[in-house]
């Protein structure tokens, strides 16, 4: 799949020298520096740097849940009226899942809160379930599902109100590391069939490379851009491919740029 920018030519989502800094009394953090990306609409990017280098303080701005303090931010288009209550579904490290409700229940929650009309909502929902490979535990209760299965509950759910993005906060972090393997192919699926844009975030460098479209490299905090890579790998992408050489040496690049040798 070759994804294609927003009408226009112009990417989906462009960050230019987009900065954040906190505030806590009389001190100030620089938690994002400098990034700078363009997203195009139906890209798979994934965002990759050591753990708390403001990956997800820069996805929390694209959400619109903070304010950035510098640079640019563009998500739509020229013209857009890119809304992010309407057109973000959120995918947390955790699912999540509301513990009294079953899983067609949880995975509504969003149409609820959005006032949709719940007869269509819960057709697309059903649908969703069935896409993310829980037909037939409609009913159940999150207790009854393994993590996988609960972070599959979690996509239907970031789906169900047909956002333009999905972001995703190291969604299979918790998860062993078959699990993790296997929902790696299942996001894959699920985001041929979907054709969402989506931004991934992770530690994970194989991760990183095995699902993007383009990688985009973040330093140790505060994060500063370091890359942004076009992965030239076949899909659909299948675990073996990890051993080829062109997947080693993406991997190499981004161990090199964040200093790990």
């Amino acid at each position: 799949m070759t994804a294609q920018p927003a009408s226009g030519g112009e990417p989906f989502i462009r960050l230019v020298g987009v900065k954040k800094v906190f505030r806590a009394r009389r001190e100030e953090f620089l938690a994002v520096s400098d990034a700078t990306f363009d997203v195009n609409e139906g890209d798979l990017v994934s965002i990759v740097g050591p753990s708390g280098c403001g990956k997800t303080t820069l996805l929390k701005i694209v959400a619109g849940l903070f304010p950035h303090d510098g640079g640019t931010l563009e998500i739509g288009g020229a013209g857009s009226d890119f809304d992010p209550a309407r057109d973000v579904g959120m995918v947390f490290q955790q699912p999540l899942l509301l513990k009294w409700r079953r899983v067609l229940e949880n995975v509504l929650l969003p149409a609820e809160i959005l006032g949709l009309p719940m007869g269509e909502a819960r057709e697309r929902a059903r649908g969703l379930i069935d896409m993310v490979g829980l037909a037939g535990h409609e009913q159940k209760y999150p207790y009854e599902l393994s993590g996988g299965m609960q972070q599959r509950a979690a996509i239907a759910r970031s789906l169900v109100h047909d956002p333009r993005l999905i972001l995703m906060d190291e969604p299979f972090g918790a998860l062993d590391a078959l699990t993790r393997e296997r929902m790696n192919l299942e996001l894959l699926r699920i985001w041929e069939q979907s054709r969402k844009t989506i931004l991934f975030v992770t530690h994970g460098i194989a991760e990183a490379v095995f699902l993007g479209t383009r990688v985009v490299v973040l330093t140790a905090g505060p994060a500063r851009m370091a890359d942004r890579i076009d992965i030239d790998l076949p899909r659909p992408r299948t675990l073996d491919m990890k051993t080829h050489e062109r997947f080693g040496a993406y991997a190499r690049h981004i161990y090199h740029l964040l200093g790990v040798e």
